[in-house]
């Protein structure tokens, strides 16, 4: 089993320059801390208009993350392309993977949180067409020989060729976050790796995994168990006050995130969102514990077939603890 970090930035220094920079400058120390403790990726959100100084920019942290390592792999989960012009973020994304000496994992989606849309004033409803067209610009731009055109519903592009060339060949691999049958399917069928959000129970994990595996089959690829990454929160906890702290603090967590996933009239809701029950979603969802249960609840995922954990780790010293503690336990 291989693990690597997923998450991101929030900042709390408000409106001053100060507090974003305090929380830019630890996160980028931990990627740093964590290449040197042996985590095998960093994947990082794209999120906008919160409020909290969360990540906007992906593609541009990630860039001056690669100048600051050398080994550890560095992905999106996820570039919300709806948002975006598809022929900017395959230049952004090339230059990433050539400066990264082609460390890049290029993580998609198609968007969840309806607050999102409505600052963008694009309708959620045309997030799946708009994830296509950008998709098939994105490959065109990345596999054609020479110059190429595109006309389509959303984007017209007349005799274009992207510079640099992406380091990977054909391309950097493609990871898309899905829950949703339909999604699940498509993302196998179409050369997908999976990504798979850390709000839902280790059951509904599972269950969305193999429904991806029964999918690979039919399409005629083979399974590798690093092509499905688990997302999970981490919390290392030692005595009983310190899970109870832990079990409120991810309470309140879910239920920011849950807010995100609604739409405001309560009649849509995304993949995303956890079990109503948010004891249960954190009970069965989080890793939580001290080394010894996390280890077997890590035991539980591997018997199942998952090779890939991606952590958000919440506590203080959760990373090093899972290092040197944790990680070899799970080596082989």
């Amino acid at each position: 089993m291989k693990f690597g970090l997923f998450g991101g930035i929030s900042s709390s220094g408000g409106a001053e320059v100060s507090g974003y920079l305090a929380s830019y400058e630890g996160y980028i120390q931990a990627v740093i801390d964590a290449e040197t403790l042996g985590f095998h990726s960093n994947f990082v959100v794209e999120h906008h208009f919160t409020g909290m100084g969360q990540v906007s920019t992906s593609l541009s942290l990630l860039t001056y993350l690669a100048a600051r390592t050398s080994r550890i792999r560095l992905g999106t989960a996820v570039v919300v392309l709806p948002w975006h012009n598809p022929v900017l973020i395959a230049e952004q994304a090339a230059t990433l993977d050539l400066l990264s000496h082609g460390r890049f994992d290029f993580g998609v989606g198609k968007g969840y949180r309806f607050s999102e849309f409505e600052g963008f004033q694009i309708p959620i409803e045309e997030a799946a067409e708009r994830f296509e067209e950008a998709m098939t610009v994105i490959r065109a731009a990345w596999t054609t020989e020479g110059r190429f055109s595109h006309q389509g519903k959303r984007w017209t592009f007349k005799d274009i060729v992207v510079e640099p060339a992406t380091t990977q060949k054909p391309h950097p691999p493609f990871w898309m976050a899905a829950g949703r049958p339909e999604s699940l399917q498509a993302a196998a069928r179409d050369g997908y790796n999976l990504l798979l959000d850390q709000f839902q129970t280790v059951e509904v994990a599972l269950e969305r995994l193999a429904l991806y595996r029964q999918a690979l089959d039919e399409a005629g690829r083979v399974w590798d168990p690093m092509g499905a990454a688990v997302a999970r929160a981490l919390y290392i906890t030692n005595t009983p006050a310190e899970r109870e702290a832990a079990v409120a603090a991810r309470i309140r967590q879910l239920s920011f995130m849950n807010a995100h996933g609604r739409s405001a009239d309560g009649k849509q809701r995304s993949s995303m969102v956890s079990d109503d029950d948010l004891l249960k979603a954190t009970e069965q969802g989080v890793l939580i514990g001290t080394p010894a249960e996390i280890i077997e609840r890590l035991h539980r995922l591997g018997d199942a077939g998952v090779g890939y954990v991606l952590l958000s780790p919440q506590t203080e010293g959760a990373m090093r603890v899972f290092a040197e503690r944790i990680m070899p336990a799970l080596a082989d």
